[in-house]
């Protein structure tokens, strides 16, 4: 009897060779129909016996493809057609459900070994690529995955191409972006005038040039990047001078694991994540002493460092270079750089030379970065490799389009089960981030088939993603609160539903009283919160200067605890700071002059870390937390004294008794690590004691952890260890950003719950 079956397959199905895999199980197991791609995912026809019919979706279940992530697979019995073969059918453009377009992957094993061996005909290719790896959501316009919507629609196939795209026994049948030196893109070296330099081996010369201590600007996958000689001191000086890039860390890539463990230890989560098709930048800790430059990442106990990941990388890299700096090719603050006009205009102020090519980006990607941190892989930065793979819903949504937050800046877009949460789109206080941040909705929107009936929004008035939504038209406007957000986006990665007390701790976030939030307990529901408990507010003299200058936090804090006995106290701010801007900054706290109040922690760690003397300016975001953190080198069981008390609904920690502590520590001569380790445990006790405490009023057995503090490694593995001892259930961020790059999936979640409740 012959039996036939429509299957419609959703998930990461497109551009991951699921068709030519459907179209040999098919032949092999006897059955006749098509396979083609949609714009919702894969339709599958097979006329056979059932027998061999059950056997065929069986296998699919348990295919192997690398990048294909089958989520359903909805079968429809039909009428037999007679089918006298199986074919690979016309792609068609549906509007149904949303149809997943993989990430950008690794260059695969197989492609290497061709590009490496002198007898292939993609020898030293740098744009060797297959169905099981290579380009993707980069060079997507829109679905379905074919070429013709791609950035290599303008590249045709030669004839050898052709034969390989067309066989189903090829690993390229149906590669979209399949080429070779005779017909693909092709390769160039220019100087910063935009003149070819004549050389018969870009890559060869580029890697010389490097050597010689010049600047590279080169296009990869997502966008350009700087590089230079890790190991070239003065190259790297070179680097962060016109970048204007003082001492934020700077990303490295080396060509193998045995090259990176010459200044980096690798433990074997740390191997697993690096050589992961995915390659993020892998923070590392240091070895001691290295050959690196002492530049690349100064008062800092960690590297960025990531393997190569595209055709090009490997061929740069394979020689004596240990190491090269490989950070995102763009002027400060402004989104990375993706076109070679563009580059030659926004760079040339940078590169000496750039390595270019004519194969276009359509979508900007920065690097993704991760850490193993308890044996789990954490996102600090959420891009490629991983996007725009879904975040998978408990429950259906409806179309949203949430806009996330000011720095960090993510969007998301909802469509039944998934949340796309998309690229790091940046800081938007600047023009060109606020043009990447349209452009990435337009394209989210576009190749997803989504059109949001409601756009959610921080709270903030000034951001300019809230200046965004709130001119959408004919769609509902939701503004959520920032750290009702962090939390709800933890919950909504863990699939969990309030309540749940949320621990909110980072530098900044508009609170519903005006003030600036930033140490907060929350009891959490996905549609509402009540603030059981904050830090209690001090004062932010000069709003945002206080961020980049940390001395100013220190004097709130010591004005706070000791009123004008500061002046009494021996401390390093005293001897590093001016008595008059100290005295100006005293004045403007007690006549309440520009000085927001302020309940964040991430400000308290500035506060601390420039009371220490660790760090009076700051040159990047979070940077004097984050030396904070490194000051510490050795254990101690001691910590500070710290109380809370009840106010209204509210219980306020009291600042003063830690502050007055570390105060003390100064002035008896004790070292800096000491304290520094002090005070985190201190904040461990600190909040696992409140968590006690609200969890016993409120009859609440689960904490959820959330916001750009919890990048701190200490803070973050001593508080869950000290929760789960009190028996509660924890949970904390690992594949969506902890930062400001996870609020936009918590304000679609809240945005969601609203309307369910309406």
């Amino acid at each position: 009897m012959t039996h036939r079956l429509k299957a419609t397959v959703h998930g990461v199905v497109q551009g991951v060779g699921f068709r030519p895999f459907i179209y040999n199980l098919a032949r092999e197991k006897g059955l006749f129909g098509y396979v083609a791609n949609t714009s919702a995912g894969v339709d599958i026809e097979v006329e056979g016996e059932p027998k061999q019919i059950d056997l065929f979706f069986k296998e699919i279940k348990a295919a192997a493809l690398p990048l294909a992530r089958i989520r359903s697979i909805q079968k429809t019995p039909l009428n037999p057609l007679d089918y006298q073969d199986f074919a690979i059918k016309k792609s068609v453009s549906l509007s149904s459900e949303a149809s997943l377009i993989p990430p950008d992957i690794c260059v695969c094993e197989d492609c290497l070994r061709e590009m490496q061996d002198p007898g292939d005909r993609r020898y030293g290719y740098p744009f060797i690529n297959c169905t099981n790896c290579g380009p993707r959501y980069t060079i997507i316009s829109d679905l379905p995955y074919d070429r013709r919507l791609t950035c290599m629609k303008g590249f045709m196939m030669c004839d050898d191409c052709l034969k390989e795209y067309n066989d189903p026994s090829d690993r390229r049948f149906h590669a979209q972006p399949n080429a070779c030196p005779a017909c693909g893109p092709k390769i160039n070296l220019c100087d910063k005038e935009f003149k070819q330099v004549k050389t018969k081996n870009p890559v060869l010369k580029s890697r010389q040039l490097l050597k010689e201590g010049h600047i590279l600007a080169i296009k990869g996958l997502g966008g350009f990047h700087l590089s230079v000689d890790a190991e070239n001191n003065k190259a790297v000086i070179k680097l962060r001078s016109r970048k204007h890039r003082k001492e934020k860390p700077l990303a490295l890539m080396s060509y193998d694991l045995t090259q990176i463990r010459q200044y980096a230890h690798v433990g074997q989560a740390e191997e697993a994540l690096l050589t992961s098709p995915e390659r993020p930048i892998v923070i590392l800790k240091k070895k001691e002493p290295n050959s690196i430059s002492p530049e690349i990442s100064p008062r800092n106990k960690n590297f960025g460092v990531m393997l190569p990941y595209t055709p090009i990388h490997y061929l740069l890299l394979n020689a004596d270079l240990k190491a090269l700096v490989m950070t995102s090719g763009n002027p400060a603050g402004e989104p990375i750089v993706i076109g070679n006009d563009e580059a030659f205009e926004r760079l040339g102020h940078v590169a000496d030379y750039f390595l270019i090519h004519d194969r276009d980006i359509y979508v900007r990607s920065d690097d993704s970065i991760a850490q193993k941190i308890s044996g789990r892989t954490r996102l600090i930065r959420r891009s490629r490799g991983y996007v725009p793979e879904p975040i998978v819903l408990k429950k259906k949504f409806p179309q949203i389009l949430a806009c996330g937050a000011e720095s960090k800046n993510t969007v998301c877009l909802t469509k039944g089960k998934y949340a796309f949460v998309s690229q790091h789109t940046g800081n938007l206080r600047n023009l060109e981030s606020y043009h990447f941040f349209q452009m990435t909705i337009q394209h989210l929107k576009k190749i997803f088939d989504i059109e949001p009936v409601t756009v959610a929004y921080d709270l903030h008035p000034d951001y300019l993603g809230t200046q965004y939504a709130l001119e959408q038209t004919d769609v509902k406007r939701i503004g959520v609160q920032h750290h009702h957000a962090h939390i709800v986006s933890c919950m909504t990665e863990h699939g969990i539903a309030g309540p749940v007390i949320g621990l909110a701790f980072d530098g900044s976030g508009y609170g519903t009283d005006g003030r600036i939030w930033g140490g907060e307990a929350l009891l959490a529901h996905a549609g509402r919160f009540t603030r059981p408990a904050h830090l209690e507010y001090v004062h932010m003299p000069g709003g945002a200067a206080a961020v980049k200058e940390p001395w100013r936090m220190a004097v709130s804090y010591l004005h706070h605890t000791f009123g004008d006995g500061l002046w009494d106290l021996d401390l390093p701010i005293f001897q590093n700071i001016e008595k008059g801007k100290i005295e100006i900054i005293q004045k403007m706290i007690k006549k309440g002059i520009n000085c927001p109040e302020t309940s964040s922690l991430g400000r308290l760690f500035d506060g601390i870390a420039a009371i220490l003397g660790i760090r009076y300016q700051t040159n990047y975001e979070g940077q004097a937390a984050v030396e904070l953190e490194m000051a510490i080198n050795k254990a101690g069981k001691e910590s500070y004294p710290y109380k809370w008390q009840k106010e209204k609904q509210s219980h306020l920690i009291s600042l003063g008794t830690i502050v007055r502590g570390v105060v003390n520590d100064i002035r008896q001569g004790k070292g800096i690590s000491s304290i520094s380790h002090k005070f985190h445990l201190t904040l461990i006790r600190l909040f696992t004691d409140l968590c006690t405490q609200l969890g016993q009023e409120n009859k609440v057995d689960r904490v959820v952890l959330s916001g750009g503090v919890f990048q701190n490694k200490t803070l973050l593995t001593g508080l869950e260890e000290a929760l789960k001892k009190r028996n509660f259930c924890v949970f904390s961020h690992a594949g969506v950003p902890t930062n400001d790059g996870g609020i936009s999936l918590g304000q679609a979640a809240i945005s969601a719950e609203m309307m369910n409740d309406e």
